[in-house]
């Protein structure tokens, strides 16, 4: 129940349905969501470590004042780091592994074809899951699973769009070719370009997260 109230939470907040600054109160979201206020806490608190709320003492809960410039940077940073896990897995996955990452890979073109968004999304997250991992160098697997919780948000609720999750897998099959070919430096590029459109992608929710770039 916490988990699905923050997703919903989240989502409210990606999309500009809670604007930035505005307060959330625990019964007024008990009441929009059906939920008693305790999972409403819980998972205030668990957005608090995405960035997405912030909490002041004797002032309560608020919807972080997150700038188009600060996303930026977010998803820049995940992107270098999701591409060097990229780079690193094309060289050091093991077949066993490499299996697993061409079976994730046919079923997000399953979940695609189905037009199912939770399975697409539930899959997305194992596949990039499965790459991080293929770099086999844990500190930055860890620092990676970090900050990918950030924008997690953003990257799951871009998924409303049918359209977004086509241009996605197209974005996967490039990926998981430069891997399963051990083309590090494709590899590289491929996963930095897709952090990059998902970052646009993230525009497209909400006007409130659309800002221009200087490169």
């Amino acid at each position: 129940m916490t988990d699905e109230v923050g997703e919903r939470l989240a989502e409210d907040i990606v999309l500009g349905r809670l604007e930035p600054g505005s307060r959330l109160d625990e019964a007024m979201l008990a009441t929009r969501y059906g939920v008693s206020r305790t999972p409403v806490r819980e998972a205030l608190k668990q957005l608090v470590t995405t960035g997405l709320v912030v909490y002041r003492p004797n002032r309560g809960a608020s919807v972080a004042a997150m700038t188009p410039e600060q996303l930026d940077a977010m998803f820049e940073t995940i992107g270098e780091l999701e591409a060097a896990c990229a780079r690193h897995a094309a060289v050091r996955m093991d077949e066993a592994e490499r299996r697993e990452l061409a079976r994730l890979h046919a079923e997000t073109r399953q979940a695609l074809q189905s037009s199912d968004v939770d399975a697409y999304d539930r899959l997305n997250q194992e596949l990039h899951l499965c790459l991080l991992h293929g770099s086999h160098n844990p500190v930055l697997v860890d620092t990676a699973k970090s900050l990918r919780a950030r924008v997690a948000p953003f990257r799951r609720t871009q998924f409303r769009n049918v359209e977004r999750m086509a241009e996605s897998f197209a974005e996967h099959v490039a990926i998981v070719e430069a891997v399963l070919a051990r083309d590090a430096v494709g590899a590289y590029r491929e996963m930095r370009n897709h952090l990059f459109s998902a970052r646009g992608a993230a525009g497209r929710l909400a006007p409130a997260w659309t800002a221009p770039r200087d490169a």
